[in-house]
């Protein structure tokens, strides 16, 4: 559900005409699409926190007995008031957004606070160890948490300063390979992609904030499910950004798959954002290879490939090339050397300036 459904249900429970009143409304205005990407802004994503301590007013969650793997209670409650008895404490929680009020008591113990991502919180970063090796070179930060609370912390103090920001977010493919409010977003679900959408753009808000607008480059890898719905939402977020769609080739086999064609490569997205712009590199990331080092001349890459570089198909097309033998450079142009014929045993006059 939306954010909008959502709180047109809880109207219904309270009052049934009303809610359908203000249903058939947002029916009315749903139907009526503005040009560009459309998609439900889901109700806010919540995160659990375990071991922050409980207090009166916590939105909290029941959790599931202790060694269980079920998923345990999902709604939200609210923790009224707490109370204390033989070294025990009660909290008397009330269901939020019920239709009929429903109050239970429930151990602390088995509660855990809840923070959805429309509520104010006010992260902090606790030291957890470092590893120090580097000496007075710069050092890196790992920061462990949920992701959107992570990036809106560092806008306090990075913000408009980051040089490079790469992201590599759930493809979506529908096989539970994440989770929208704690819970697993299958293949089935409705909302799939919508939710995907919402997930997506509360971070790519932040990441504009956090990145140099004078100079910065956002990179995010994807595969074929989203990289459609991908590409409208950066044009959207960062309008004024030069955005470029390279391929990678991740198996050069290919993965085969049911009834589809075999996958070899991903996507990957940059945005480059101001004066940023890109040089040429002589490394090419798979090897320890410096091109640039290299002693010998990389024939095959100059060579034609196909029926057209085969001699016999192309035969006007081959033609010595005489070279100093210092490397210096290329002396001269012989003439085309046709199938059968003798090839020359002397280079032709200097025919291009050293």
């Amino acid at each position: 559900m939306s954010r909008l459904t959502d709180l047109i249900a809880r109207a219904k429970a309270k009052d049934r005409a009303l809610g359908e009143e203000l249903e058939h409304e947002f029916k009315a205005l749903a139907s009526r699409r503005a040009f560009g990407l459309n998609f439900e802004r889901h109700r806010p994503e919540s995160v659990e926190l375990p071991g922050r301590p409980i207090r009166r007013g916590d939105k909290v969650r029941v959790l599931p007995p202790r060694g269980s793997t079920a998923k345990g209670d999902q709604r939200l409650w609210k923790v009224l008031r707490i109370e204390e008895a033989d070294g025990k404490r009660t909290a008397h929680v009330s269901l939020i957004d019920a239709g009929e009020p429903e109050t239970v008591d429930v151990p602390v113990d088995d509660l855990v606070v809840v923070a959805e991502f429309r509520d104010y919180i006010y992260p902090g970063l606790v030291s957890t160890g470092r590893v120090e090796r580097g000496g007075d070179k710069p050092y890196h930060t790992v920061i462990n948490g949920e992701n959107f609370h992570a990036l809106e912390a560092l806008t306090y103090t990075h913000r408009g300063t980051i040089d490079a920001i790469y992201i590599d977010p759930p493809y979506n493919t529908g096989a539970r390979d994440w989770k929208y409010n704690n819970n697993y977003v299958e293949g089935e679900d409705l909302y799939r992609h919508s939710k995907w959408l919402a997930f997506m753009e509360r971070r790519l808000n932040l990441a504009r904030d956090l990145l140099n607008p004078e100079s910065s480059v956002l990179i995010v890898t994807i595969d074929e499910k989203e990289f459609s719905r991908l590409g409208l939402l950066l044009e959207q977020i960062f309008p004024q950004a030069e955005i470029q769609m390279i391929t990678s080739v991740i198996n050069p086999k290919g993965t085969a798959r049911a009834n589809e064609f075999a996958r070899i490569d991903e996507y990957i997205f940059f945005v480059k954002i101001g004066n940023i712009s890109i040089s040429r590199w002589r490394w090419d990331m798979l090897t320890a290879r410096d091109y640039g080092e290299d002693k010998e001349v990389r024939w095959r890459g100059l060579a034609r490939t196909g029926r057209k570089g085969l001699r016999s198909n192309n035969p006007g097309s081959w033609y010595p090339i005489y070279v100093y033998k210092d490397g210096s450079g290329i002396h001269s142009i012989g003439d085309t050397v046709l199938v059968g014929e003798q090839e020359p045993a002397d280079a032709p006059s200097r025919t291009l300036k050293k």
